[in-house]
């Protein structure tokens, strides 16, 4: 597998243990607010193969506690399993981020024991669900399947959406709400404007309409957070 960026030291990425964040190409969607639109197209440049990785990773043994695999979308690469698999004879506990179009993969690294955490985007509520993908359309049921898993499955998640001004208001929030009710960890984070992001003319929303988003979701996820504000 080839490896297409690597944050050799987060604190963020897996809170409360010291991690490294591999990034993996392409992505179903393109999304207009991406962070990491390079690394959307099939011919991105990799910064080095599965072997340096491992290599990279055995040096970190005892000042690295976590492996975060994000992307992109990793669960486009059907051999992320077997890595994932040599990442925890390392010693590694794993996190996955995920955009849950493929509940299929997503089950079977959680049937397998492959992820401690996972952290699944959901963009908005269904009916603006492909807009804010940019995608002429979106299966939904294949999210709703990945949501049912994490709830359901998997040892600890999170959901989160990235909150842009011009794609999100109150009534994203109440659906959004509904749809995961119960869920153990839900975090908004605003729109960062950056040179990656593939659209001008994206905004964050105010910090009062954060709030005002986060009153309208905690009778349905009490644990309702704000993040990177």
């Amino acid at each position: 597998m080839l490896i297409h960026g690597l944050q050799k030291l987060t604190l963020l990425d897996d809170p409360g243990h010291t991690a490294c964040t591999v990034f993996l190409g392409q992505c179903d969607w393109r999304c207009p607010f991406c962070h990491n639109a390079e690394l959307l197209v099939p011919d991105a440049p990799a910064l080095m193969d599965e072997a340096e990785l491992l290599a990279f990773l055995k040096k970190r043994q005892g000042l690295l506690e976590s492996v975060v695999f994000s992307g992109g979308e990793p669960l486009l690469h059907r051999d992320l399993p077997a890595l994932m698999e040599k990442v925890r004879a390392l010693g590694y506990r794993l996190k996955l981020d995920t955009n849950g179009a493929h509940p299929e993969r997503l089950r079977e690294i959680l049937q397998a024991g492959l992820a401690d955490y996972v952290a699944m985007d959901i963009k908005n509520s269904p009916a603006r669900y492909a807009e804010t993908c940019g995608a002429a359309a979106v299966d939904l049921d294949r999210i709703r399947q990945s949501v049912s898993l994490l709830m359901h499955e998997a040892p600890d998640y999170e959901f989160r959406t990235t909150v842009v001004a011009e794609l999100h208001d109150a009534a994203s929030f109440a659906s959004i709400g509904a749809w995961i009710r119960g869920a153990r960890r839900y975090f908004l984070q605003p729109f960062t404007d950056r040179e990656t992001v593939p659209f001008a003319g994206l905004h964050a929303p105010s910090r009062a309409a954060l709030e005002a988003y986060l009153d309208i979701l905690r009778p349905f996820v009490p644990s309702a957070a704000l993040r990177g504000i």
